[in-house]
């Protein structure tokens, strides 16, 4: 099992043979522009992609499947739309097929709960993508546990943390959890994704767990970059449980 980061949420997991690109937005630089309700002028992504075009295109071309938490811009956008294959499968929540489908996509996999695909259990995960009026507007997320014989990842998604997630650790014993953080806030309101203290509350439910973390340096709301949550985990002494991949990194989990 297999990780690579290429930015933001957007995670290339590799199963055996089996490579599921995980809420790709591929778009360049700024080709989603500013985020409403930032206070910022910066226009998202804030960075291009850890590799060309032309690369992009051939790494496309040998994904088997698609999953998608849900359909929020910086993780599905318009240029995800564009370049995937339209027959490609399409894993994601049942709530959110439809919507794909419209969008021409021809081979969705809907998960209410769990399916087994290709010899990989998928179960679907519930997620808080925020608290009070904006969690409500942000509307609802969901994250994935990927399980192979003894290998099991679990992406959670954007949430933030609450109960649900320590529920769902503690029912999937999950090896590794792939957290959002970055602690993206709007003008109003709390953060709508995890923040250090966070992350640090998913190393103590989990200790036996490996925690990485993404989202980060990616797009304009996110108020904490890779130095603070990194000195944050020193402080707390997760360093050697909690890592912070840099884009296009990738990590072989089995042995990790």
């Amino acid at each position: 099992m297999k990780l690579q980061l290429w930015r933001n949420a957007t995670l290339l997991l590799k199963i055996d043979k089996v490579s599921i690109l995980v809420d790709p937005m591929l778009g360049e630089k700024g080709s989603l522009g500013k985020f409403p309700m930032t206070d910022s002028d910066l226009l998202n992504p804030l960075l291009d992609l850890p590799f060309t075009r032309e690369e992009l295109v051939k790494k496309l071309a040998t994904i088997d499947a698609v999953a998608i938490t849900h359909l929020h811009p910086d993780h599905w956008d318009s240029a995800a739309v564009e370049l995937i294959d339209k027959n490609i499968p399409v894993l994601c929540p049942d709530s959110i097929s439809e919507q794909i489908a419209q969008q021409g996509f021809q081979n969705i996999i809907s998960i209410h709960d769990h399916i087994r695909w290709k010899n990989i259990d998928i179960s679907m995960t519930k997620g808080k993508h925020g608290t009070g009026e904006i969690g409500e507007k942000m509307g609802v997320v969901n994250g994935f546990v990927f399980k192979k014989e003894n290998q099991s990842v679990y992406i959670v998604g954007d949430s933030i943390w609450y109960e649900d997630i320590a529920n769902e650790i503690d029912q999937h014993q999950p090896q590794h959890i792939v957290v959002a953080g970055g602690a993206a806030t709007f003008s109003v309101g709390e953060p709508i994704i995890m923040t250090s203290n966070d992350i640090v509350k998913v190393c103590q439910q989990a200790p036996q767990a490996k925690v990485w973390v993404t989202h980060l340096e990616a797009v304009s709301h996110c108020k904490e970059d890779r130095n603070f949550i990194q000195k944050k985990m020193n402080e707390k002494g997760y360093t050697n449980q909690c890592f912070i991949p840099k884009d296009g990194e990738e990590i072989d989990l089995s042995f990790s």
